[in-house]
């Protein structure tokens, strides 16, 4: 290829230092305003670029208050155990599907692409979830997502990647089908199970629809709690969180909720990113 030219080398660092500029001083201000202390908000009419005397106070106040504490523990179980029951569920179904002889694949494949394609509406899942005796319960927000068409296209399209000798020989060796998929199949699927694993968790930790609609207030998970309080606009009074005459900047408790909500997938994030492109894409060509 023809070497770029130096105005076209220019232009393109521009463009990449400017993406970069409007993606991190948002993130940047939301955490500096979580960190400024109340006279420095109030200053700078609401938001702080970088605070000159940093303070934990905010987060000591919304971890007082015991709303966000408890919506944090009930994000991570529901992100927890539902992630490990989808990827399960998922990766059953993606192996049995991926099977050429597996008796009725091609029907049951039909039916849950037919689900991908034309999803029910909120009502009859309402009336479903109700049906089944899931309201107020943690397990209407697991249940109905147990499976995700996409995730288990892209986890049977890395299955039928698996060359078939690999199979046949360990068929010839006697071992059946949970042998096959535990001892040769999972440990060569590591990176599509990571990237799926990470779609399930980022999909539950960020979840906040169905527990508006299937909980009450005091078992709403963090993301339901952040856009009640954050997005929604109510004050803090109204949250519980803190005693609201001793809070002159409702920015920075809402900032911390936000930077709390945030930062536990962009922990994790990082130690799966090797596997995006090769779990991915693999499942995506082959499907």
């Amino acid at each position: 290829m023809e070497k770029p030219k130096p105005v076209t080398q220019v232009a393109k660092a521009l463009a990449i230092v400017t993406i970069l500029v409007m993606v991190f001083v948002p993130f940047l201000v939301i955490i500096s305003t979580s960190f400024a202390s109340n006279r420095e908000v109030i200053a700078n009419g609401g938001w702080v670029l970088w605070p000159t005397h940093p303070t934990l106070r905010a987060y000591e106040q919304v971890f007082e208050g015991g709303i966000v504490t408890k919506a944090l523990g009930v994000s991570a179980g529901i992100t927890v155990i539902g992630t490990l029951a989808s990827l399960a569920c998922t990766t059953f179904l993606a192996y049995a599907l991926s099977r050429p002889k597996v008796y009725g694949g091609k029907p049951i494949l039909l039916i849950v692409l037919f689900t991908f394609l034309f999803p029910p509406g909120m009502i009859p899942a309402f009336l479903l979830v109700k049906g089944m005796g899931m309201l107020e319960s943690y397990s209407s927000l697991i249940v109905p997502l147990l499976i995700n068409v996409f995730n288990l296209v892209v986890l049977r399209g890395f299955f039928q990647g698996v060359p078939e000798e690999l199979y046949e020989a360990a068929r010839l060796d006697g071992a059946n089908d949970w042998q096959i998929l535990w001892r040769v199949v999972l440990p060569l699927s590591k990176a599509a199970l990571a990237v799926v694993g990470l779609f399930y968790a980022v999909s539950y930790w960020n979840a906040w629809f169905h527990a508006s609609i299937y909980l009450e207030s005091d078992h709403w998970p963090l993301q339901q709690v952040l856009r009640t309080y954050v997005m929604g606009g109510s004050q803090i009074a109204d949250t519980g969180l803190s005693d609201a005459s001793n809070v002159s900047a409702p920015q920075t408790m809402q900032m911390a909720v936000l930077v709390i909500a945030t930062v536990p997938i962009l922990i994790v994030y990082p130690f799966l990113q090797k596997y995006f492109t090769k779990g991915v894409l693999t499942g995506a060509i082959k499907s």
